[in-house]
């Protein structure tokens, strides 16, 4: 269980925002508008609601920045990183338009940042990745990443249809033999550990 001594929301970027120079690890985060990237991050802050959140699915047009630990060494607590809430991209939007709002946006932090060192792309694991999905995961490739996909809202679905759904989510998105789908719930915490493991090997 990793301990968290401190989160805070230190800066937050819109379109016309220059990137932060942070000096810790990025770890972003991307998914769907109510595929569960709020609870996630604040599940992994140990937080009730402090990730913000959109009245209107995919009008959050900020890069959300939380400083975890800062500071903090000690092996049993989490490290000192920035989590990164990238916009999320709504529903049924296209490609067209994906690019033209938060496209951008996401496009420049992907390539721009010196800090970033893994993307998790979380989906929702109740369904098939959505076209949407599928253009993300490909996104973040062309990118130069190979992001980790979680997927979330575990705790809906019978323990038998979890490992199904998880190799659907591996065939749709034609993930690799090495990358990382890691089945999580924020009602559960089912997940939190091993994706703090993740980031905890990419903070070295």
């Amino acid at each position: 269980m990793y301990k968290i001594k401190s989160a805070d929301l230190e800066t937050v970027c819109g379109i016309t925002s220059r990137l932060p120079l942070n000096k810790r690890p990025e770890l972003a985060f991307a998914g769907r508008s109510n595929v569960g990237k709020s609870s996630l991050i604040n599940a992994l802050m140990e937080r009730k609601s402090y990730a913000r959140t959109s009245a209107q699915p995919g009008k959050t047009q900020t890069i959300n920045y939380y400083h975890v630990n800062r500071g903090e060494t000690r092996p049993d607590f989490a490290p000192d990183v920035y989590l990164v809430d990238l916009p999320g991209y709504g529903y049924a939007v296209r490609s067209k338009e994906m690019k033209e709002g938060w496209g951008g946006l996401i496009e420049g932090y992907l390539r721009n940042s010196k800090k970033l060192r893994a993307v998790f792309l979380l989906v929702d694991l109740r369904h098939e990745p959505t076209a949407d999905d599928r253009l993300m995961h490909d996104w973040i490739i062309a990118s130069g990443m190979e992001p980790i996909i979680i997927a979330t809202k575990a705790d809906k679905l019978k323990k038998r249809e979890v490992e199904k759904n998880l190799n659907t989510v591996r065939t749709v998105l034609h993930v690799s033999h090495e990358t990382r789908v890691i089945a999580f719930s924020a009602v559960t915490k089912e997940g939190r550990d091993e994706i703090w493991d993740t980031i905890s090997a990419y903070a070295e």
